[in-house]
Parts: C-alpha cells; structure tokens; sequence
C-alpha cells in the first residue's frame, strides 16, 4: 500500500504548531541537529524520532534482565535497569509538561541514558573500568551504543540535542547538583539528570526495605521532615519543587533545573544515607564482588580470543575496545550462563 506524504502533511504541521506552542527556553526541531543529514519523518518530529529508535534497539531490551542494586533478587518486585528507565522518564516527562518544555526530548534522553549499563550495575561498571585505558563510564558506553554499536555499525544518528543529554546525565557522589561531569545545555536534558536521582533514590529505598536492610524510621530525619514519610510524598515533594524551583529561575540570564536549597539539602542526606547503609551494605558489596569476579573473568577471556565474539563487532578496534563493548552489553544471566558454559567459574 502506497501512503501519500502530502495526506500526513497537515498531522506534522498540528504537532510542528504545539511544539511552537512551548515555552520560549524549550528545545525545537528547528535547532536539532544530527551527525548525518537525513530527511524529516513524515509525521513525527525530530525528538521524537530519537525517542522510537531508542525504544527499538536490543539495548534497550536488554534492560529489563540487569541489575540495579541488587544482584539475583529473590523477588520479582526489585527494581531493574528498564524499571528504573520507565520511571526515570515518567518523573522527566512529567516535570517538562509542568514547564512547558519538550516532553519528547525528555523522554528520548530518559529511555536512553542508561543503555551502556554493565551486568550487575555500577559493580560492573567499576570492574570495567580497571581494564580500559581511559577507563569506562556507561553514560559513555551509551553514547557509543547509540552512535556506532547498534543498527550494524550505523547506529541511530540522533539529535545532538539527545546526544548531549545522555553523554552529560551522570553525577558525582557529592550531590545531585553536581556538575562535576558538565550539565547538558537543554533544560531538558537537566531535567532528565535530576530524574534520575529522584527516580533511583526513592526506588533503591523501596527495595532496601523490603531487604530489610533499613527501617523506615531510621531514613534521615531532614529526609521525613522535608520530604515526607512515604514514598509517594517523596517523590511528589520532589517533582513539585524541581517544578517550582525551576520555573524561578526562567527570568535569570542562565536559567537551569534545579531543587530549592532545602529540598537539595534534604535529598543529598537521603543519598549520603543510601550510600552508607545500602550501597556499601556487606550484602550488597558481596553480591557485587561475585559479579566483579565474572566481568573479570569474561573481559579477560575475550580481550584474548576477540575472534570468538560473535555476532557484528568492530574487527578494526583493539581486541580490549571489542571486548569491552561485549561484556557491558550482557545482561546478568548471559554473563553468568557465558561464564559457566566457558568454565570461568564453578
């Protein structure tokens, strides 16, 4: 069946009309730009475009078989890599529509973002990173999946606009206002940055109570007080700020998503808290420490024997470069079949 563009022409220009519609600090199609020139979809606007072939790749099928924080969950209700990603791009979406911003680069960034996540977490993620020369970071792991790894060595040619938001999400342990690893030029792609703590830190301690590692009553004193007690009121409390504090900032010269001082403090002793209680648990670090041992084991053996990668790999890049795209982009259960089946472990 033959579609004729010119009959879809007027749904583009009704979505073309209420993406003008946005507030005059939202990003536009008519500032996205690509790595290759390529002609506009014939309904779909340019983020969202970025958004769908996100949603289509094996990456980001993969998420929903790797871990967060907890490595062999004995519980189907704990939080995964994809759990995480839809929730990130719920709070993400939500806060763009509240300010009027783009909700489809918003949600492009937040499918996006955590595609080069390793097996077991940031515990693969920190095991990795002792083999490369220049170390590894899944917000750069993702950003090479979207660019090079998937569609066959083509990848997906995003907007830069997306590009940039999942390269710049990350943040360091100090606070979830750093900016220590840069801060994307989009609001929307800093919204996506904060949601994601919001997102990880209120989950995470959903899956630590049930754990029984913590107690309620023993969350933080300014996180009860100015957060609330229960899940729900944590994250509306911070959605609701983000959206308020935010918007204040819209008459400023550089205005930025941001958290109210005392919602910013209370968030950051909350994940000082996580860090200190659940992220460094005994428990926790002894599951990660095995799935260390398998990263090792299976970078090790391929970094050897690139030649035993199957499927589509890169033959010009260094045997170290190869292998490392691999095994990040194992979910769990394939590292430790893989493992078992090549006798690296017992």
């Amino acid at each position: 069946m033959s579609i004729d563009p010119a009959r879809l022409s007027r749904f583009r220009e009704q979505m073309a009309a209420r993406e003008a519609s946005l507030h005059a600090l939202a990003a536009r199609e008519a500032k996205a730009t690509r790595q290759r020139a390529e002609d506009p979809d014939a309904i779909r606007l340019a983020f969202q475009v970025d958004r769908d072939r996100v949603i289509h790749t094996r990456a980001f099928r993969r998420l929903k078989h790797k871990t967060q924080v907890f490595v062999h969950p004995d519980s189907d209700h704990v939080v995964t890599r994809m759990t995480h990603t839809i929730e990130v791009q719920q709070v993400a979406r939500t806060i763009a529509r509240a300010l009027n911003l783009n909700e489809d680069l918003a949600e492009a960034i937040g499918f996006a973002h955590d595609l080069g996540h390793t097996p077991f977490g940031h515990a693969g993620e920190e095991k990795l990173a002792e083999f490369l020369p220049d170390g590894f970071r899944h917000n750069e792991q993702s950003l090479r999946i979207v660019d090079l790894l998937e569609n066959g060595g083509r990848g997906l040619n995003l907007t830069d606009q997306t590009r940039e938001g999942i390269l710049k999400h990350s943040k360091t342990r100090d606070s979830v206002a750093s900016e220590a690893w840069g801060n994307a030029s989009t609001l929307e792609g800093q919204i996506v940055k904060l949601a994601d703590s919001i997102a990880y830190l209120n989950h995470d301690i959903q899956d630590a109570l049930r754990a029984e590692l913590i107690a309620e009553s023993q969350l933080p004193a300014i996180a009860h007080a100015v957060l609330g007690r229960t899940h729900s009121e944590r994250v509306a409390t911070l959605v609701d700020d983000c959206v308020l504090a935010t918007a204040e900032t819209f008459t400023e010269a550089e205005p930025r998503v941001c958290l109210s001082d005392e919602v910013l403090a209370a968030t950051d002793a909350l994940r000082e808290f996580m860090f200190q209680r659940v992220y460094l648990h005994p428990d926790v670090l002894r599951e990660a420490d095995h799935g260390q041992h398998i990263v090792e084991a299976l970078f090790v053996y391929y970094e050897a024997r690139p030649y035993e990668i199957p499927g589509w790999s890169l033959p010009d890049d260094p045997s170290w470069r190869r292998a490392a795209d691999y095994v990040s982009g194992m979910t769990d259960g394939y590292a430790l079949w893989q493992a078992h089946s090549l006798g690296l472990i017992r």
